[in-house]
């Protein structure tokens, strides 16, 4: 089976976008043999601080207005989760029952945090996710599995959230071109061409 990583965290909206367009196109052609293992990168832990919803609710509207206005549409900076760490361990738990199960879990966390406003630190929202995909409560081994995940991702040099990788291939954020104007606001563009690169060389093999 082709395997493609990404390191990612639940909050990071250009996770939500880049792992959406993965998905996508390898559902659009047919090729439910390449799995998607989501890898936890605690911005939390990278960055020192949990991710600030003011400045997420800011990149949010840049990609709605640049390159995704079909996403975010619940998106809710009141209801911004305080800690990803219980939703990261959800998904580990979900992966250690199978790639299918780990993969719908991933993305059911970000579209209860992105399209429907709700705010996946609660417990009694995880569990509503677990119990939806027929899983227990994380165990502590699943929250030590995050933190081994980060350290792994470190070792492998990742950059930042999403970053993928598919055998000795790798792409930061391959979805999007990201930059700044003049003015120090940021610019968008859909970068179809790399993403096709990057899968064109996962399908393949």
């Amino acid at each position: 089976m082709t395997v493609i990583e990404v390191y990612a965290d639940v909050w990071c909206p250009f996770a939500h976008v880049g792992l959406r367009a993965v998905v996508g196109r390898r559902n659009e052609v047919g090729r439910r043999d390449v799995a998607v293992r989501v890898r936890a990168w605690p911005l939390e832990l990278v960055n020192d601080a949990p991710m600030d919803p003011g400045r997420t609710a800011e990149h949010v509207a840049d990609l709605r207005a640049q390159v995704a206005p079909e996403l975010f549409a619940g998106f809710d900076p009141g209801t911004f989760p305080r800690t990803t760490l219980p939703a990261l361990a959800l998904a580990v738990a979900a992966y250690r029952r199978d790639d299918a199960t780990g993969e719908a879990v991933s993305l059911a966390l970000r579209d209860a945090l992105f399209e429907r406003g709700r705010d996946i630190s609660r417990p009694e929202v995880l569990a509503e996710l677990a119990d939806a995909h027929g899983l227990a409560p994380a165990e502590a081994a699943d929250g030590e599995a995050v933190l081994a995940d980060w350290r792994a991702g470190q070792d492998r040099g990742v950059k930042g959230s999403p970053h993928f990788f598919c055998g000795a291939h790798e792409a930061f954020c391959p979805s999007l071109e990201l930059s700044r104007d003049e003015h120090g606001h940021l610019r968008l563009r859909r970068d179809v061409e790399r993403l096709n690169a990057f899968l064109e060389v996962c399908l393949a093999s």
